[in-house]
């Protein structure tokens, strides 16, 4: 049966509209369904929820790296930095017996492997050293070695450094290094700078004059009684060892150069003697720019 329209006379009638559903209504959801992708949340109108039957992941609590939890690191950098922390912090001292790699690789959850590569990187660095048999093992003990120069002469190689970068390094070292040297005069370093110069005098091959070289320039940085200074003469020296060398070689006025480097040296030697600050400096200076612009420039 159709239904009549709707007219001021019949009121028993009733509209297509009257039976439409609401705009705003919907039928009531059943008990524990989750809302449908694209409707929106009756707690929130107007946002899209999370796909249903999932909860959003909360964002990780960045961690430091400790013995108990490496985090992201390799087992490599925790070792080394496990051991660099304990140093850092006093635990380890010079002669301090660390445990054995066993130990080390349990307690900082990290392989053999990577705790015996930490302790040969430092090896390499002259803070730890190793011994063979019982009792012996691994210890901290502190030396002097290349490594800086080592790290240097890479540099150089891969032109991180310059020469020119180098030499200005080694003239404001040195030219300090050296009037440390006049104001303190420390014997025993100045007796054996008297005796490397003696020997530079009879070495004629550029070889074995260089490397009394680079033991006077470095006695004369111990005569001023800083041990760091003196270290990094070292590195410089050995990172431009081999070119001067070439150069040293190539000079067809070699015997020419190698006696005026060595007059240089007595100048300098005899400033310091004599307790004169500023001539030390000066004369250092005057005598590393020289030999830069013979050999390297």
């Amino acid at each position: 049966m159709t239904p009549s329209p709707a007219t001021p006379g019949n009121p028993d009638a009733t509209s297509d509209a009257d039976h439409a559903p609401s705009p705003t209504a919907g039928p009531a959801p059943q008990a524990g369904a989750s809302p449908s992708p694209g409707t929106a949340s009756p707690a929130n109108p107007g946002t899209t929820p999370a796909n249903p039957g999932t909860t959003p992941a909360a964002s990780p609590a960045t961690k430091q790296p400790t013995a108990d939890n490496p985090g992201p690191q390799g087992g490599f950098d925790v070792a080394l930095g496990y051991i660099d922390s304990q140093i850092l912090a006093g635990e380890y001292v010079n002669g301090t017996r660390l445990p054995a790699e066993r130990d080390l690789a349990i307690h900082l959850g990290v392989s053999r492997g990577a705790v015996r590569e930490a302790i040969r990187v430092l090896q390499a660095q002259g803070i730890l050293v190793s011994g063979a048999g019982r009792g012996n093992g691994t210890r901290v003990q502190a030396t002097s070695t290349n490594a800086m120069g080592r790290i240097l002469r890479l540099q150089l190689a891969l032109d991180i450094v310059s020469f020119a970068d180098l030499t200005e390094t080694r003239v404001a070292l040195e030219r300090a290094a050296c009037a440390a040297a006049a104001r303190r005069r420390e014997p025993e370093p100045l007796d054996r700078a008297r005796e490397l110069q003696q020997r530079m005098r009879t070495a004629l091959d550029p070889n074995p004059f260089n490397e009394l070289d680079t033991q006077f320039h470095v006695a004369l940085a111990e005569a001023g009684d800083n041990r760091l200074m003196s270290d990094i003469t070292v590195a410089i020296r050995r990172a431009v060892q081999d070119p001067i060398s070439i150069a040293e070689h190539a000079l067809v006025s070699w015997p020419t150069v190698r006696q005026t480097l060595i007059d240089q040296h007595d100048a300098m030697l005899t400033a310091i003697c004599e307790g004169d600050i500023e001539r030390a400096a000066r004369l250092t200076e005057e005598h590393i720019r020289h030999a830069y612009r013979i050999l390297l420039d």
